[in-house]
C-alpha cells in the first residue's frame, strides 16, 4: 500500500487502463486462437500477462506506450503466453553442433524402422508379458534376450533401464557385502556426476582400489584377492583416455586370474558397440563380442550410445550368473517398458546385417560418413543460404572436426566440413539466441564470433529448416 501511494498520477492512470480478467476471458471466448485453450490455462496466462504489465508500470520511471494497454495488445500477449503454456516441453530440434551422440540433445536418433514399430506398439495392446504359444504369463525380457545373444554370442542376457542400473544390479547381485577389486585408473565418472565409486556404494559392494591412476599391474590384483573377494571388475574408459607412461591389465589377464582364484570377472563397457569401427577407417573400439570372447562372466553396456537405440542397459553373461541377476528384486525397479522394448528390438534386428545397420541406424551412419559426403551437404546448404542475402551474410566453408559424443570414443576426431556464418550488424550471440529460440530450435556453436554449423549431424530434411530460419532472421532485422 505504501508503494502504491507513492505512484505517479500517470502510473495510477495506466493501472486503471488495464483490462480485467473477466473482460479478457470474454474476449478470449470470441478469439479463434484462444477459444480452444483450457480455461485453467487461459486464466493463468491472463493473470501472468496482467501481473507483468502491472510490474512494468510500477517499476519503470517512464510512461508506457498507451497502445500496449489496449484490449487488442493485451490479448496478443495472452495468445503468446497461452501458446507457450500449451506447447510441449519436450520438442524436436536441429542438432548443428557436429556432436553425434549429444547427451543434452537426446543422444542417439532411432532408425526409421524402430520409430515405426514404436508407434505401432504404442497404440495397441501387446504381448509384453504374455506367451502366445503357451497361452499364459510370459517375461518381457524374452523379447530381446534371444536377439542380443544371437548378435553377440552371449549365453544369456537381460535389458534394464540404463547402463548405470545394469552396473548397479550386477554388483548388488554378485558382491553385496563383499569386496570388488578395480583399478584406480578406471574409477570413471559418467554424465551428471555419477561415479563408479558411488554406484559401488549403493550396490552394497566394498570397493578395493588397486594400482595407480596411470599404471596398474596384474600383481596388484593378485595381492588384493582374499576370501572376501567376490568380483574382479574392469571398467572401459569410454569417455576419457590416459596416455603416456601407462599400464593396464588386459581383460584376458583378469579372466585368467579369475579362473585360477575362482572369482567371476565383470566388465563395464559403458558405450558398448557391435561394430568394429576400424573397418571404417576409425579408431579401434572394443566390441561386446570381443569382451565375451575373452571368457569373462558378465559385461554391461548402454543401448542409446554407440548402439544407436533407446536408453537401456544390457547385462550379458554366463547363465548361472544371469539367473541370479534376473531373480534380484531390484530388477523390477530397473525394468524397461514396452515402448523401449519395441524400439530396441527393431534396432537389434538391424544388426543381423552390419551393412544394413550402418546405413539405417543414424548414429552409425553419421559416425562413419566420409568427409567428402559432409562437404557436399555443406556446399548444398551454403548455396541455399546465399540465395537469401549475400550483401549482409558471409558464409565460408571451413575445415573442422566432429565428435562421437555421449562419453564415447574420447580420442576420435571425425574430419568434417562446416559453415562459418556472420551477418553484418549482428553478433554471433544474437544469431545463436535467435536460432535456439526458433521453431524448431536450431542448436549451433560459436567460434571466433562466427556461427559454426556442422552438417554431419544435420538430417537431410533439416537443411530447409535452417534456410527458412535465416530467411526469417534477416527479414525481421532489415537495415
Amino acid at each position: 500500500m505504501k508503494k502504491r501511494a507513492q505512484l505517479k498520477t500517470s502510473q495510477k492512470e495506466m493501472l486503471r487502463q488495464l483490462p480485467g480478467v473477466d473482460h479478457l476471458l470474454e474476449l478470449a471466448d470470441r478469439d479463434v486462437l484462444l477459444n480452444t485453450v483450457p480455461r485453467s490455462v487461459l486464466t493463468r496466462s491472463i493473470r501472468t500477462v496482467l501481473e507483468n504489465l502491472r510490474k512494468a508500470i510500477v517499476d519503470t520511471g517512464a510512461e508506457i506506450d498507451a497502445t500496449l494497454l489496449t484490449d487488442t495488445a493485451v490479448l496478443e500477449k495472452v495468445q503468446e503466453a497461452a501458446g507457450r503454456a500449451m506447447a510441449p516441453n519436450l520438442q524436436p530440434l536441429v542438432n548443428a553442433t557436429g556432436i553425434v551422440i549429444h547427451t543434452n540433445l537426446g543422444r542417439s536418433l532411432l532408425a526409421a524402422e524402430a520409430v515405426e514399430n514404436l508407434v505401432r506398439i504404442a497404440g495397441r495392446y501387446s504381448n509384453l508379458e504374455f506367451d502366445l504359444d503357451k497361452g499364459k504369463r510370459g517375461s518381457r525380457y524374452s523379447i530381446v534376450e534371444e536377439l542380443i545373444c544371437e548378435i553377440t554370442g552371449a549365453e544369456a542376457a537381460i535389458a534394464v533401464n540404463n547402463n548405470a542400473g545394469a552396473v548397479l544390479l550386477a554388483l548388488n547381485t554378485l558382491a553385496r557385502g563383499k569386496k570388488v577389486i578395480v583399478s584406480r585408473g578406471e574409477l570413471v565418472e559418467i554424465g551428471g556426476s555419477f561415479r563408479i565409486p558411488d554406484v559401488m556404494a549403493q550396490s552394497g559392494g566394498i570397493m578395493v582400489e588397486v594400482g595407480t591412476t596411470n599404471r596398474t599391474h596384474l600383481k596388484d590384483y593378485e595381492n588384493a584377492v582374499d576370501e572376501q573377494t567376490a568380483l574382479l571388475l574392469k571398467v572401459h574408459k569410454s569417455n576419457y583416455s590416459i596416455v603416456g607412461f601407462t599400464r593396464e591389465v588386459t581383460l584376458q589377464e583378469l579372466v585368467a586370474l579369475g579362473a585360477i582364484r575362482g572369482i567371476p570377472v565383470m566388465e563395464d563397457l559403458g558405450s558398448g558397440t557391435f561394430i568394429d569401427f576400424s573397418r571404417y577407417g576409425l579408431a579401434k573400439e572394443p566390441t561386446v563380442q570381443d569382451s565375451l570372447a575373452s571368457g569373462l562372466d558378465v559385461v554391461t553396456f548402454s543401448g542409446d550410445k554407440l548402439l544407436g537405440g533407446t536408453q537401456a542397459g544390457f547385462i550379458l553373461g554366463k547363465p548361472e550368473i544371469m539367473d541370479r541377476i534376473k531373480q534380484n528384486p531390484i530388477t523390477r525397479a530397473l525394468r524397461i517398458d514396452k515402448l523401449t522394448l519395441a524400439a530396441l528390438e527393431t534396432t537389434l534386428r538391424l544388426y543381423r546385417d552390419e551393412k544394413r545397420a550402418v546405413a539405417a541406424i543414424p548414429t552409425l551412419r553419421m559416425i562413419t560418413e566420409p568427409v567428402q559426403a559432409i562437404e557436399k551437404k555443406a556446399l548444398r546448404l551454403k548455396a541455399m543460404l546465399e540465395k537469401i542475402d549475400t550483401d549482409r551474410m558471409q558464409i565460408d566453408l571451413v575445415r573442422q572436426t566432429s565428435k562421437a559424443g555421449g562419453g564415447s570414443l574420447p580420442l576420435l576426431e571425425l574430419p568434417s566440413r562446416g559453415l562459418a556464418i556472420t551477418i553484418t550488424g549482428m553478433s554471433a550471440n544474437r544469431i545463436e539466441s535467435f536460432l535456439r529460440r526458433y521453431t524448431p530450435p536450431i542448436i549451433a556453436r560459436i567460434k571466433e564470433d562466427r556461427i559454426i554449423v556442422d552438417p554431419r549431424t544435420i538430417q537431410e530434411d533439416e537443411l530447409a529448416i535452417i534456410e527458412e530460419a535465416f530467411r526469417h532472421l534477416l527479414s525481421k532485422d532489415k537495415p
